[in-house]
This record gives C-alpha cells, sequence and structure tokens, in this order.
C-alpha cells in the first residue's frame, strides 16, 4: 500500500471519537492476522492486512453504511482489480460471515472478532469502550441493542470460522459473551 494512503488512514484510524474503533484495534485486528499465519492458515495475509487498514476506515455510529462507505473508499483509493477485492474482503465484516471460499475474508472476520477471544481484562475494557462510543443511546436501549449482537454470535454454531481462529479464541470468546449477556441483563443457558 502507498505511503501516502496508509498516512490518510491512520489519519482516519485516530479520529477523537472513536473509543474502540481506533488505532489500537486497527493493531489488534492485525496482530489476529499475524496469529492466523503463525498458526499455519494459508491466505495472503498482505491483502488482508490492507483490508484491515480500510475495513473500519470510514466509521459513524449514527450511520449504518460505515462498512459499505469504508468498502468504497478502498475502491476509489485502490483503484480497479485490487481495490474491488479489497472491498469484498471488508465487506464481509460488515455481519462477520465471509463467503464460501474466501479465506482472505475468513481471516480478516476472525481477527476483527479476535477481541472477544481475549481475557476478561481486556474484554471488559472492549465492551467500555463499546458503550462509550454508543454513549448518545439511552442506557435500555443500549443494553437491548448490544444483547440482541452478542446474543446472535453466541448463537452461532462457531463464532470464528477458521480452525486456528477457533482454537485460538472460541472457548474464551464464548465464556466472555456469556458474561457479558449476563450483566446485560440477559443469562445465557449452560
Amino acid at each position: 500500500m502507498h505511503p501516502r494512503i496508509r498516512l490518510e488512514l491512520a489519519k482516519r484510524w485516530s479520529e477523537p471519537h472513536r473509543e474502540h474503533h481506533d488505532a489500537d484495534h486497527l493493531a489488534e485486528v492485525i496482530g489476529g492476522l499475524d496469529a492466523l499465519v503463525a498458526e499455519g492458515l494459508g491466505f495472503d495475509a498482505e491483502l488482508a492486512r490492507t483490508a484491515a487498514w480500510f475495513h473500519d476506515a470510514v466509521y459513524d455510529v449514527h450511520r449504518a453504511d460505515s462498512v459499505e462507505r469504508s468498502a468504497e473508499l478502498a475502491r476509489r483509493w485502490l483503484g480497479p482489480g485490487y481495490g474491488t477485492r479489497v472491498a469484498e474482503i471488508v465487506l464481509a465484516t460488515e455481519d462477520h460471515v465471509s463467503p464460501p471460499g474466501d479465506i482472505e475474508a475468513a481471516a480478516l472476520c476472525d481477527a476483527d472478532l479476535s477481541i472477544l477471544g481475549q481475557d476478561e481484562r481486556r474484554y471488559d475494557r472492549y465492551a467500555a469502550a463499546i458503550r462509550a462510543e454508543n454513549d448518545h443511546l439511552p442506557m435500555s436501549e443500549y443494553r437491548r441493542l448490544r444483547a440482541m449482537v452478542m446474543t446472535r454470535y453466541q448463537n452461532r454454531p462457531r463464532i470464528f470460522v477458521t480452525e486456528p481462529g477457533h482454537r485460538l479464541w472460541e472457548a474464551k470468546a464464548r465464556a466472555n459473551i456469556a458474561r457479558e449477556l449476563t450483566t446485560l441483563g440477559r443469562p445465557v443457558p449452560v
């Protein structure tokens, strides 16, 4: 990726309204991709890293189209061909479901969700940052919406679709989500 593009993206990742979706999150996602490489997952890691830089490049909690706008930014800045491929991978992060056979999208989705599988203290900081990004919502509405999102993840047969992602993060993610759902007033049956 051209240094000028990386600099422009870094500015976006440093916007003051970002509590979780910031440069630290980007570093953790890239670290998650590196962990998948270290665990032997075969994918185009450089392509996935580029998509990581774009995946939350546009982030506005007041709009529902941030992922689409981030994908469009990749298309515009990277051009046809490569930019279109990066945009396809970025679009998978909207619901964290990769198209069948798209290993780069699967890797990015797993790396993006790897925060769910961290130790309790890190997870709690993440959950607090998500709340801070959504502080415009009344607490009751936030709890309802957050519980809905986290229940969707908890109800998936697998949160992490790659084998290394599943091994690395699945068990802790399920425990963290169950714990958060309990604090949101939605206990998860054991």
